[in-house]
């Protein structure tokens, strides 16, 4: 059965950045699309970006929209999460999670209802 793991969080300065990973083991990620989500202390989750099981589309947050880029090898089953330009209220856990994409391999969205989510890895933005 399909499980996710998140790496690459860790401290960084207001400006810098980070490239999460998300990557599936135990079964064949290409049948999934793959969400981010965040949640920082003191506040709900925050879908931020979702990627279509094909990768051909990507969706984000207003927060997100020209600092972050998702993408997605479906090779080696990893899903990445390229984030630029971080500012301290990028400070969160992040976490992948997984959405079952019963045949509509081009879509996704940031529902917060997924099959499958990862433990999380914390980013902290700060000087």
């Amino acid at each position: 059965q399909l499980q996710l793991a998140e790496s690459g969080g860790g401290l960084v300065q207001p400006g810098g950045s980070l490239k999460l990973s998300c990557t599936g083991s135990g079964y064949r990620l290409d049948f999934f699309a793959i969400g981010w989500f965040r949640q920082a202390p003191g506040k709900e989750r925050e879908g931020i970006s979702c990627i279509s099981a094909n990768g051909d589309t990507a969706k984000y947050a207003d927060s997100a929209k020209g600092r972050f880029a998702v993408s997605r090898d479906n090779f080696i089953s990893a899903v990445y999460l390229q984030m630029d330009n971080l500012k301290p209220e990028d400070t969160a856990v992040y976490y992948c999670a997984a959405k079952s994409s019963l045949g509509a391999d081009d879509y996704c969205d940031m529902g917060g209802e997924n099959e499958l989510w990862g433990q999380g890895t914390q980013v902290t933005v700060s000087s």
